[in-house]
């Protein structure tokens, strides 16, 4: 179950990474790097961080073979997509619900304290768009007033809180990944953020 959903989350962060690549007006090779990093930048950082190495997307070439796939897809359809940003968000959207709570997962399972186990989760589903936005000059939407790490941190501590009445694991997975999607979804809707330390 946690392959598959690791599979998912790749897909995806690829597709939105190939998005934004796409509205950068880059050439293939760009895609293809922007489509990587974004997919997997945030596992990767996370497994270093656990002393996972060599790092899951390098272990198996699955990952590889599902960004090629997955980018080249997206351009090939990307004539079908009549909102190229609301695309680009919803699957950033969903690709930050999925890794969260895979990061979660990996970081349990090297026994570590829930805290730092959503913390993370939080870099597992946001490090990969820091770094896409980094390449694309671009201020990462992480350090930015929109609820994004802290939509995550309410997926992880709700996820924690239903372990603890000993629910299905896979209920406990899709109750804290809508708790996630729906928590940004409506933050954007709604124009729900953090507020800004500047004062003009």
């Amino acid at each position: 179950m946690i392959y598959t959903i690791d599979i998912l989350g790749t897909i995806a962060f690829a597709i939105s990474g190939t998005l934004i690549a796409l509205e950068k007006r880059m050439d293939l090779f760009g895609v293809l790097i922007i489509a990587s990093v974004t997919a997997v930048g945030g596992g990767a950082i996370r497994d270093v961080i656990i002393g996972n190495t060599p790092i899951s997307c390098l272990k198996d070439v699955s990952y590889t073979y599902t960004i090629i796939s997955s980018s080249i897809l997206t351009i090939v359809f990307k004539s079908k997509i009549n909102y190229l940003r609301k695309s680009l968000f919803l699957f950033d959207t969903i690709g930050i619900g999925l890794y969260t709570l895979i990061g979660i997962e990996k970081a349990i399972e090297v026994n570590l304290h829930p805290i730092i186990a959503i913390a993370i989760g939080t870099i597992s589903a946001s490090f990969g768009g820091v770094i896409r936005d980094i390449l694309c000059n671009e201020i990462p939407v992480i350090f930015r007033k929109e609820i994004y790490a802290t939509a995550c941190i309410l997926g992880g501590i709700s996820y924690f809180i239903l372990s603890f009445y000993n629910l299905d694991r896979m209920l406990i997975f899709i109750i804290s990944g809508s708790i996630i999607i729906t928590a940004r979804l409506i933050a954007v809707k709604f124009k729900i953020s953090l507020p800004s330390l500047y004062k003009s």
